[in-house]
């Protein structure tokens, strides 16, 4: 990701009433920070948030969460926010910390064109790594329930192959995202990537989680 950086964007996170510096200060809170009991929608690395805003202007009755390093690409995400939004927040955070700042409280999981990390040796940075895989059923109050987006193949590759060996069960899977789906909320990426020709690769995975004594009520 090419960063350009914004000069006063101290001031723009530090007036934002819709980000959170630190997400593990609601870990098993979440529905109370929304004050209300309605579905939490992730996305890890939500870039300047076109998706998930619009995700959150189209759906009312949903909560949604992102997660975003860059303070610059943030306070583009804070800048489009609607002032009159209420089901939606940003957490300034790493990716590495997420089993910190959700405790069983999230219904699905978007992982929009995120960073393939192309060398070998960084492959358990990708967010499809046994590493992450591990963690995310830790996050979901049921089974879990990732979608992934992608204009790298290798990437798509490796995460078919990394979801299967991990015990997910693979929904939907398309090479051309664009050509069997309509009226997609996109991200900024996939509108330049489509734009170009280039296919969208996507996947729908779930993954079953085994009731422990702490869920049974």
């Amino acid at each position: 990701m090419r960063l350009r950086n914004v000069a006063n964007k101290e001031e723009i996170l530090r007036n934002s009433p819709f980000l959170i510096y630190d997400g593990s200060s609601y870990f098993g809170k979440w529905h109370e920070k929304f004050g209300n009991s309605h579905s939490i929608h992730l996305e890890i690395g939500m870039g300047k948030g076109q998706f998930l805003i619009e995700m959150a202007k189209k759906y009312p009755d949903i909560n949604f969460v992102g997660i975003e390093k860059y303070d610059s690409v943030i306070a583009r995400a804070l800048e489009k926010i609607p002032k009159d939004l209420t089901n939606l927040y940003v957490i300034r955070g790493n990716a590495n910390e997420i089993d910190k700042m959700f405790d069983h409280e999230i219904d699905t999981l978007y992982l929009n064109f995120s960073d393939p990390w192309p060398k070998k040796r960084h492959a358990l940075r990708r967010l499809t790594s046994p590493i992450f895989l591990e963690k995310y059923p830790g996050l979901f109050k049921g089974d879990v329930h990732l979608y992934q987006r992608t204009d790298n193949k290798d990437l798509f590759t490796y995460s078919l192959v990394s979801l299967s060996q991990n015990g997910y069960l693979l929904q939907e899977v398309s090479l051309d995202l664009h050509q069997t789906q309509q009226d997609l909320i996109t991200t900024e990426f996939e509108d330049k990537f489509a734009s170009l020709g280039l296919p969208i690769y996507y996947i729908e995975a779930t993954k079953e989680q085994v009731k422990s004594k702490r869920n049974v009520k």
